[in-house]
C-alpha cells in the first residue's frame, strides 16, 4: 500500500520505518526543515535501539521518503496516519490542536481535488474518546464522502519500540465500514503471522483501550511503590513480596518493580487525560487522581532518604547521579524523576554532577548548566558525598565497586531503582539505601 505518515516524531518515525520494512511505500511529512534535513541525510533524530538499521535500509530501498509537501502526500496515500503530538494541557486534558489542524488541512486538500481516491485517515496519536468523530466532523466541513477516520492506537515502549511494532501483542483497530476494516487488517496481517490478534471494534472503544492500558499499568506501578514504602515501615522486603505476588498467575510478574515513580511521554499524560475526560463525561475516575498524586510524591522519596542521612541543609554536599532518562534505553527526559530529584537537591543547597549513556543532551533542556555533565560514570564520582542511581541502565548493574570507593568521599549509595543486592553492599562496606528494602548492617 501507499502510506502517508504525518509527523516524524517518536511514533511517526517508528511507524513509517516499520511499515516500509514490510514492503509498503511510505512518505513521511513534517514541517520542521532542520529535522527533514537530518532525515534525508539518513540521520535518526531519536535514540531507539534497532531503528537506525531499518531506517537506513528502507531509504536505500526507496520505500521510505520524507517531505514537507502535505498536499501531495495526502493525495498519493491510500492510508494516512496522523502521528502528531497531543501534549498535556494546563487542565490535564490532551491538547488536540495539532490533530485538528491537520484534519482541517486534509479537508481543504480533498475539497480542492474532487477526484481524489478513497482515503483511510488513521489516528495513531493517543487521543481522547470522541476524537475520531471530531476529526470526521472537521473534514465533513469540506467533503461529505470519500474517507473514513479510524482509531489505531500505538502500544510502543520506548527502548523496545521496533520490536513492539514488528511483533505486537495485539493490533487494535476502531473502524466502522467493512471495507476499511479489511484494508486495515490487510495492512497489519504481516505483523501478526504468529497468531496474535487483530482486534476490531468501534472507534470509541479503541480510543478508550489505549488510555485504559496505560493508566492501568501506571496504577500497578504506583501500587508497588506504595507497597514498597509500607514494607520499609514494617521491615519487610518488597523484593520477596513482589516474587510472592508475581507467582500468582492472576497477577503476573511484569510491572511489579518499585522505584522512584513513572515518567515519560505516555503514563503521566494518559492518566491525566483519562481522568479529565471522565470528569467531563460525569463519570470521574477518582482512583486515577490518587495514582497521579502518589506518583508525584514518590519522585521525592529518595530525597527524603538523603536528607534523613545528611540533614535538611545540603549546602556543601555534592552528589553524583547515574542515569537521567525516565527509563533505560531511551533519551527521553519528559516527566523524568531525575529532573524532580535534582531540582530539589539544588534547592536544598547541594551541587550535582551526572552521567547518562543517552539522555544528557536532552537533560540540558530541563536543567541547563545548573549541573555538571560527565563523560563517563566513573569520572562522575569524583569528590561526591554519595552516588544516586536514578535510571537502571545495564552498564550500571555490575560496576567496579573497588573503583567507586576510590572516587567517592563516602561509601554511600542511594539506589532509586533497586539495582544492587543489599547484602552484597553491606559486605563491601557501603551504606546503601534502596526502595522497599531494609538496609543490611
Amino acid at each position: 500500500m501507499k502510506l502517508g505518515v504525518i509527523g516524524t516524531g517518536y511514533v511517526g518515525l517508528v511507524t513509517g520505518t516499520c511499515f516500509a520494512e514490510m514492503g509498503n511505500d511510505v512518505i513521511c511529512v513534517d514541517n520542521n526543515q532542520q529535522k527533514l534535513s537530518k532525515l534525508r541525510n539518513k540521520e535518526v533524530p531519536i535514540y531507539e535501539p534497532g531503528l537506525e538499521l531499518l531506517f537506513k535500509r528502507n531509504i536505500e530501498k526507496g520505500r521510505l521518503h520524507f517531505t514537507d509537501d502535505l498536499n501531495s502526500a495526502i493525495l498519493e496515500a491510500d492510508v494516512i496516519f496522523l502521528c502528531l503530538p497531543t501534549p498535556q494541557g494546563e487542565d490535564g486534558s490532551a491538547d488536540l490542536k495539532y490533530v485538528f489542524g491537520i484534519a482541517d488541512d486534509i479537508g481543504k486538500i480533498l475539497k480542492d481535488n474532487p477526484n481524489y481516491e478513497f482515503k483511510v485517515i488513521v489516528n495513531k496519536s493517543t487521543v481522547p474518546v470522541g476524537t475520531a468523530k471530531a476529526v470526521t466532523k472537521i473534514i465533513n466541513g469540506y467533503v461529505e464522502t470519500g474517507f473514513e477516520v479510524v482509531s489505531n492506537p500505538e502500544f510502543l515502549r520506548e527502548g523496545y519500540a521496533v520490536d513492539d511494532f514488528m511483533k505486537p501483542d495485539r493490533i487494535v483497530i476502531g473502524a466502522t465500514s467493512e471495507n476499511v476494516k479489511e484494508i486495515m487488517s490487510d495492512l497489519y496481517e504481516p505483523f501478526v503471522r504468529q497468531g496474535n490478534p487483530i482486534l476490531i471494534m468501534e472507534p470509541e472503544s479503541s480510543e478508550v483501550t489505549k488510555y485504559a492500558a496505560n493508566s492501568y499499568l501506571a496504577m500497578r506501578i504506583t501500587f508497588m511503590n506504595e507497597l514498597a514504602n509500607f514494607c520499609e515501615s514494617v521491615e519487610a522486603n518488597v523484593d520477596m513480596v513482589r516474587r510472592g505476588m508475581g507467582a500468582d498467575t492472576r497477577i503476573g510478574k511484569r510491572f511489579l518493580f518499585p522505584g522512584i515513580g513513572y515518567g515519560g511521554s505516555c503514563f503521566p499524560k494518559d492518566v491525566n487525560a483519562l481522568l479529565k475526560t471522565s470528569v467531563e463525561n460525569h463519570s470521574e475516575m477518582t482512583l486515577l487522581a490518587q495514582v497521579d498524586k502518589i506518583n508525584k510524591d514518590q519522585k521525592l522519596v529518595l530525597v527524603k532518604k538523603i536528607t534523613n542521612h545528611f540533614g535538611e541543609d545540603l549546602t556543601g554536599k555534592h552528589f553524583a547521579v547515574w542515569g537521567l532518562a525516565f527509563k533505560p534505553n531511551t533519551d527521553d527526559m519528559r516527566e523524568a524523576p531525575a529532573v524532580v530529584i535534582i531540582n530539589r537537591l539544588l534547592e536544598l543547597g547541594a551541587t550535582v554532577s551526572a552521567y547518562d549513556p543517552a539522555a544528557m543532551e536532552n537533560t540540558k533542556f530541563y536543567l541547563g548548566d545548573r549541573i555538571e555533565y560527565k563523560p563517563d560514570q566513573y569520572s562522575d564520582l569524583e569528590n561526591a558525598d554519595a552516588l544516586l542511581i536514578l535510571t537502571e541502565w545495564n552498564e550500571f548493574r555490575n560496576p567496579e565497586f573497588s573503583k567507586i570507593e576510590t572516587k567517592l568521599k563516602n561509601k554511600i549509595i542511594f539506589d532509586g531503582r533497586n539495582v544492587y543486592d543489599p547484602e552484597k553492599m553491606a559486605e563491601l562496606g557501603y551504606t546503601y539505601y534502596s526502595i522497599g528494602r531494609i538496609p543490611v548492617k
